[in-house]
């Protein structure tokens, strides 16, 4: 393993206040050893590293400049948290970087005062911030609060409704827009930097709204003053929409660029109201192998620094299936068209973007239209596929509900990342989808044992005339090869894997090994479900006839599981055999790595075998 470089500078920061003691000249020293540090860091960890370079010195201007923790710095998602980490007395602790106890990979409330909104989906933090400025103003606080968000999740609406309440409510706070893809922008030089130094002076602030006074008396030379003004500003700078919202804005500026970024921030900080900052950064800056490649770098496992992330060699993923069998159906059947909450590459859907680019829609951080655009795709006869996260699939509840499954329309969910993700954390864990899904009507819900069963499963959505929704876990499974077909299952129909006694166990989905393994311990009956809705009530009913304990086994919420479920089709048909449900317990579960948390939470062989025997033991 390499080892941390010392580095000089850096080792005497635990704190804002001593990143605040340096001299300004410093902090370019500061920045090359805080890059050093993570990459070294990360390269030992695992975690997401791109975005993290690219907000090095932009997180050394807002703790220099900001009175933090006492004003309040928001971080979108959080992905570019690692620098503020480290620079708010956590660098000692980036060694267990999203291990279990560990410094968590996002920001999170309970583990610093720095970390003043616990984050992990997107485009949270305008509203965040809104809420701290609206209180402060309320409770007659005197503090600054200031959201960083990136390009990506600017795309959401949820941060165009945060900035169009903000500009109503005329908010005192900045939001920093870290432009990392030059999506919005043309390149930022010398003459932006100047420019956007000078319309955040004070002086040149003074002078607008001593303009604005003076016009006052004659509103139409006051509304012609501010179209000119707003003329000029959208030739140079993209920011006349924001100006529409409310917001005063300044930029673009380069986020790497400590001499312009700093005197900037102690401008905007002296003035009121709701101030937009345009900042252009570089994913992976600073490391060459992250800058060639920011995609592949943007999540990384363990690797060595020097030598890069080896490619090749890895056991097929449930991913990778998916986007296999994506490709497959779209050749036999041309009314598949595929949409992506801008999670193509994360979903496995590359090759189908490259293959079909006019069957594709990547629709940006948008979950709520990703599910609304294809219940409209649905209405004109298309067939939908949408790749989304378990977690991210949260975000769309409403519109799964109204605008798919009221309507019984035939759009394919294919749920990536069911159960528990392992170093991401309670944000990224799945593990309220069959719960939130099986009590929709309409609504087909499959969870795959195998990487083969994965791919039957897909099939059988695609074929279903109605929505349906597959659930597969993060990673590999127990490393079946799917088949080249299309074969679909039986709909509602389980199977049983292994005959036994007294005991039946109840698999749903990826927890089948280690149910088998626990069946093989406890000479018990082994049954893969396959389908969570509908259940298969005939088998239920069969194994509830011949054995004297049913337990339902799931990575999923315990709570209004599929063994809530169970339970509820035994008592309604009168029959008296005890249940015992294993899952998730109801609390969140916090971030390790994935065998270490069930083997925590029983749902490991060891565990499954040890509840089993408590329960007999007691009847």
């Amino acid at each position: 393993m390499t080892a941390v470089p010392s580095c000089t500078l850096l080792e005497t920061i635990n704190s804002p206040a001593d990143l605040r003691r340096l001299e300004r000249k410093q902090l370019a020293q500061l920045a090359d050893e805080l890059r050093t540090f993570l990459i070294e860091s990360v390269a030992q960890t695992g975690g997401h590293l791109s975005s993290n370079l690219g907000t090095v010195e932009l997180t050394i201007a807002l703790h220099t400049v900001y009175d933090t923790p006492h004003d309040r710095l928001v971080w979108d998602v959080g992905h570019q948290c690692y620098p503020h980490k480290i620079l708010t007395g956590r660098r000692n602790g980036m060694d267990k970087l999203r291990m279990r106890h560990g410094v968590a990979g996002f920001p999170k409330r309970g583990e610093s005062p720095y970390d003043t909104f616990g984050v992990g989906h997107s485009s949270t933090s305008i509203s965040a911030a809104l809420g701290m400025a609206l209180a402060a103003k309320h409770k007659g606080e005197e503090r600054k609060v200031v959201a960083v968000i990136g390009d990506g999740a600017m795309s959401a609406g949820m941060a165009f409704e945060a900035l169009n309440n903000a500009g109503v409510a005329d908010a005192d706070m900045l939001v920093i827009l870290n432009d990392n893809e030059m999506s919005i922008s043309p390149p930022v030089g010398a003459l932006n930097n100047i420019l956007t130094r000078l319309t955040s002076s004070k002086t040149y602030n003074a002078a607008r709204e001593a303009g604005r006074h003076m016009l006052g008396f004659a509103p139409p030379l006051l509304e012609l003053a501010r179209r000119a003004e707003e003329h000029v500003k959208g030739m140079i700078a993209p920011g006349t929409l924001f100006e529409e919202f409310g917001f005063h804005y300044y930029g673009p500026i380069d986020g790497h660029d400590l001499d312009a970024l700093i005197p900037t921030l102690e401008n905007l900080k002296k003035l009121k109201g709701p101030k937009f900052l345009h900042v252009i950064t570089k994913k992976g800056q600073g490391y060459k192998l992250a800058e060639s490649d920011p995609i592949l770098y943007h999540g990384v496992g363990k690797f060595s620094a020097d030598q890069g992330i080896p490619t090749g060699g890895s056991k097929l993923t449930y991913t990778q299936v998916f986007g296999d069998w994506l490709c497959d159906q779209a050749q036999a059947d041309s009314r598949l068209v595929a949409i992506t909450p801008a999670m193509g590459e994360g979903s496995g859907m590359v090759r189908f973007a490259s293959e079909h680019p006019d069957r594709y829609f990547d629709v940006g951080i948008a979950e709520q239209h990703a599910v609304t655009f294809a219940a409209g795709l649905a209405c004109e006869g298309l067939k939908p596929v949408v790749a989304i996260y378990s977690t991210f699939l949260q975000r769309a509840y409403d519109q799964l509900i109204h605008d798919v499954a009221l309507q019984n329309l035939p759009v394919v969910f294919a749920v990536d990342r069911g159960g528990l993700v392992g170093a991401d954390g309670p944000t990224h864990h799945g593990t309220f989808d069959l719960s939130f899904a099986t009590c929709i009507p309409n609504l087909l819900v499959m969870t795959p044992s195998d990487e083969a069963e994965c791919r039957r499963m897909l099939a059988t959505a695609f074929a279903y005339d109605g929505p349906a929704l597959v659930r597969y876990p993060r990673g590999g499974g127990n490393g079946t090869p799917p088949g080249p077909g299309l074969d679909t299952l039986p709909l509602g129909k389980g199977e049983i894997r292994r005959r036994g006694r007294n005991v039946a166990l109840l698999a749903f989905g990826s927890l089948l090994p280690e149910a088998l393994a626990a069946g093989d311990e406890l000479d018990a009956t082994v049954a893969n479900m396959r389908f969570v809705k509908p259940l298969d009530v005939e088998l239920i009913v069969e194994l509830a006839g011949n054995h004297s304990l049913l337990v339902s086994i799931e990575e999923n919420a315990v709570i209004g599981g599929a063994g809530s479920e169970i339970e509820r089709i035994l008592a309604e048909r009168g029959i008296c055999v005890p249940v015992l449900r294993l899952g998730l317990p109801d609390r969140f579960i916090d971030h390790g790595e994935q065998g270490q948390l069930l083997a925590e939470l029983g749902l490991d062989q060891d565990g499954i075998v040890r509840a089993v025997r408590q329960r007999t033991t007691r009847q």
